[in-house]
């Protein structure tokens, strides 16, 4: 097992502490110094370190120049204000060593030394953040083939916030496990402006971006936190002012009383929990007069920049299936339509393709058709199932099937009464809304009547594949029967319906 290390720079006088680290206790590979702007990188005794140049196109960017240049099995990132604790170096070694084929990534522990005689500052707060935060760069390892397989870094995050985030998702949507190692780093709490939390707000930019990348997937990972708050005391703020300006009294009266409590209760949200000295609560109030806005103007940005984000990386798959004749999506039906239907599967060992779903698989992918997975998993709500089991036998369906741009699973049981279990059509409008299709433009391929339901009650495209369980009148009652997996996708391949 080798393992090189990349560190990013733009030349932070931090960078100096870390390979002095390094050289106390050498990793087991390469040092990689990315050097991204800045002043070249200090001499270390005891460190011989490499050099790389970046293209100054912001950390993503700059990480994918680093692991470019490793060797190695395993691409170890680290950033350049961060400390490895004693005994980093053979942890790192111990944590990569032996792990199997489908963990793709292993993550360090980050700690955040935090003041013991009085109560954290705001930034104090947020840098602790960090301890908590899934899959950070800060201290994070990943194959060499996985980087290959996706990519790398997608390079239109242009600062350290989601690009980590994103990586991780399409790592496990491709099929790959993230772990927890034992080794440490810690993060120190740097100093910072008075005004730093709102030149943090730049990140909100990101979001959209993450939400066009990852649709459900991502807003259940990221919840929007304070975001509908801010829009609402910015709308106030908004109001009131075009109301003084228009000389529209209670409008002005109305929008400013509003943005006046809104910030109120921001300001006292961040000084609550802090030390509460003069200087931290002038700064919570000077600061929470803004940053409502200034988040708010961030995230429009960054709607506003997603065609041009996507017209860097080419046209989506969707118009290009569109220009062809071909539906926006294929949605799949799970068990007796991909894999071998075993009742209330929770064991990845037992998942069996059905004979030909790879190949038709990589046919639609050749084609630039997304892929959503539309499954009912009544074993959860019936108890005899949990959702973790639900979970890995889905890595496993992507470990041997390659993988799928959106899963739509029901937990629910038949008594529920839920809205998204087949054959109500809430699944496919879900899947459809993750892959931003259009449900009426999307086909969905199942074996069992209920899959040709929740097509028709959605306003999608049915095709059956039959099975020996597939009663007699749900072939009868299909509008589209196909033999075979294979011919099924022939048929959607063959243009518009």
């Amino acid at each position: 097992m080798t393992a090189d290390v990349v560190i990013p720079t733009v030349g932070r006088p931090s960078l100096a502490r870390l390979l002095e680290t390094l050289a106390a206790d050498p990793p087991p590979g390469r040092v990689l110094v990315v050097r991204d702007g800045g002043p070249p990188p200090p001499a270390v005794d005891g460190l011989a370190y490499e050099v790389v140049d970046g293209p100054g196109r912001g950390p993503a960017a700059a990480r994918n120049a680093g692991w470019r240049a490793s060797g190695s099995e395993w691409v170890a990132f680290l950033d350049d204000d961060v400390v490895p604790e004693p005994g980093w170096a053979p942890a790192l070694a111990d944590d990569l060593r032996a792990l199997p084929a489908d963990v793709g990534g292993s993550q360090g522990r980050i700690r955040v030394p935090l003041p013991a005689d009085r109560a954290p500052t705001d930034w104090e707060r947020n840098v602790a953040g960090l301890e908590t935060a899934r899959w950070a760069t800060a201290d994070m390892a990943y194959r060499r083939t996985v980087l290959e397989e996706l990519g790398g870094f997608d390079e239109r995050f242009p600062r350290a916030y989601r690009e980590d985030a994103d990586l991780a998702l399409r790592a496990e949507r491709a099929g790959y496990r993230l772990v927890r190692g034992r080794r440490a780093v810690t993060h120190p709490v740097g100093p910072a402006s008075r005004w730093v939390s709102l030149r943090l707000q730049a990140g909100n930019a990101d979001d959209p971006l993450m939400g066009a990348l990852h649709g459900e997937r991502w807003r259940r990972e990221r919840p929007p936190g304070r975001r509908p708050r801010h829009l609402a005391v910015t709308a106030a703020g908004v109001a009131g002012f075009l109301g003084l300006a228009a000389g529209r009294r209670r409008l002005a009266a109305a929008g400013l009383a509003g943005w006046l409590v809104g910030t109120i209760e921001l300001a006292w949200a961040r000084i609550a929990p802090g030390p509460r000295t003069r200087e931290e609560v002038t700064t919570m109030a000077l600061t929470s007069a803004a940053l409502p806005a200034v988040a708010t103007a961030y995230w429009l940005y960054g709607i506003a920049r997603l065609p041009s984000l996507h017209a860097r990386t080419g046209p989506s798959p969707h118009a290009a299936a569109a220009r062809n004749g071909l539906p926006d999506a294929v949605l799949l039906d799970r068990d007796g339509t991909l894999v071998v239907d075993v009742p209330y599967n929770g064991d990845p060992r037992l998942v069996e393709p059905m004979p030909g779903a790879r190949e038709a698989l990589d046919r639609l992918r050749e084609a630039g058709i997304p892929l959503g997975i539309v499954s009912n998993q009544s074993g959860v709500g019936r108890g005899l199932l949990t959702l973790d089991q639900v979970e890995a036998v889905n890595r496993r369906v992507e470990q041997l099937l390659g993988p799928f741009d959106a899963w739509a699973v029901c937990p629910h049981a038949p008594e529920d009464g839920c809205e998204c279990r087949k054959p109500r059509g809430g699944l496919v409008r879900q899947a459809a809304e993750e892959l931003r299709a259009d449900p009426a433009r999307c086909v969905l391929l199942g074996d069992i009547g209920a899959d040709v339901d929740a097509a028709r009650a959605a306003g999608a495209r049915a095709v059956l594949v039959p099975t020996s369980l597939t009663r007699r009148e749900e072939i009868e009652a299909a509008p589209e029967v196909a033999p075979d997996l294979l011919t099924a996708v022939e048929l959607v391949l063959g243009g518009a319906r």
